[in-house]
């Protein structure tokens, strides 16, 4: 088992599935594409264990930062668990190079960087300050497809 998964069952954690999404929805995108060196990676949203969106709703009326920052954590392992599907062991992953997080928000919600904080602070933990740190945009949108709160792509380095 390699590191991050050592670190990931350690902690507790999984890795979800593929995204299941129902009956008639289309995806015509990889969750994943290697450009050189770097891994460039779609927007990922929260997942149950099964696969299937888990968290929905608007920060600042359906959610509260915690709940965000919750979900923030399940973009994460969604992410890594494709990450994983497309480079077979998340160790090849030797930096974590920039975050956009997009939070579905109220107009009045503004503590969108608490929210992605929540990808942020579970990557770091498994990386390390070193490879994990990244560069980070952290914004408010009016909707998210599936009614999802939070929202993130990224880019790696990978070997």
């Amino acid at each position: 088992m390699c590191e991050i998964e050592q670190r990931l069952l350690a902690a507790g954690l999984s890795l979800p599935p593929p995204l299941k999404v129902s009956a008639g929805t289309r995806l015509p995108f990889p969750a994943a594409r290697r450009y050189g060196q770097r891994l460039l990676i779609s927007g990922h949203g929260p997942q149950q264990a099964s696969g299937e969106i888990q968290t929905l709703g608007k920060l600042g009326e359906d959610l509260d930062v915690e709940q965000g920052y919750q979900a923030a954590r399940l973009v994460a392992l969604s992410m890594l668990g494709s990450i994983k599907r497309e480079l077979g062991s998340l160790d090849r992953v030797t930096q974590w190079v920039r975050v956009f997080g997009m939070v579905n928000s109220s107009a009045t919600f503004c503590d969108h960087p608490s929210v992605i904080n929540g990808f942020s602070d579970l990557i770091i933990q498994l990386y390390g300050e070193t490879r994990g740190m990244h560069v980070r945009s952290a914004v408010g949108m009016a909707q998210l497809p599936f009614n999802i709160p939070v929202e993130v792509e990224a880019e790696v380095e990978w070997r």
